[in-house]
């Protein structure tokens, strides 16, 4: 993959966007989780578990956002079947963050929503408690799988 391709450099970008944007659906759906005892049992107004949660998912995610990453990525797939197929791995690796997005040539664009991202909001419509951490570890599972078979993930 050459240095800087249009394609690469709009898949960052695009990229960029969607994990904020999951970040945000996940850090909310974690602090529902995590707060909504506390804010049913009025110990806590909603405003002040907001705060709290933003501190709280905003330190975990600095603290601990790199272990996390490193495990996902080097302990469920096996990133040695994506040699010379870069642009494949990083599409696929968008498609697990999970809200719509257009792809293709300009003359055939698909519409394409990511798992995890639809499951969570679809669960957080229906007021279900999910864990956001299997919706993105099922992602690319799934991903993998079709993409490379089942080569590509380390079932192990």
């Amino acid at each position: 993959m050459e240095a800087y391709e249009i394609d690469a450099l709009w898949i960052v970008i695009v990229g960029f966007v969607m994990a904020f944007t999951a970040a945000f659906t996940i850090g909310a759906n974690d602090v529902a989780n995590s707060f909504g005892t506390s804010v049913g049992s009025k110990v806590l107004t909603v405003k002040q578990a907001c705060i709290l949660g933003v501190i709280c998912e905003t330190a975990g995610s600095i603290l601990l956002g790199a272990e996390v990453t490193a495990a996902i990525g080097s302990e469920i797939m096996n990133e040695a079947v994506y040699n010379g197929t870069e642009k494949q791995i990083m599409l696929g690796s968008l498609a697990t963050l999970g809200k719509p997005f257009p792809f293709g040539t300009s003359s055939t664009f698909h519409p394409f929503v990511g798992a995890s991202g639809a499951w969570q909001l679809i669960a957080t419509f229906f007021r279900l408690p999910i864990s956001t951490t299997h919706g993105v570890v099922g992602s690319i599972i799934g991903f993998n799988l079709v993409a490379k078979g089942l080569p590509a993930v380390k079932w192990m």
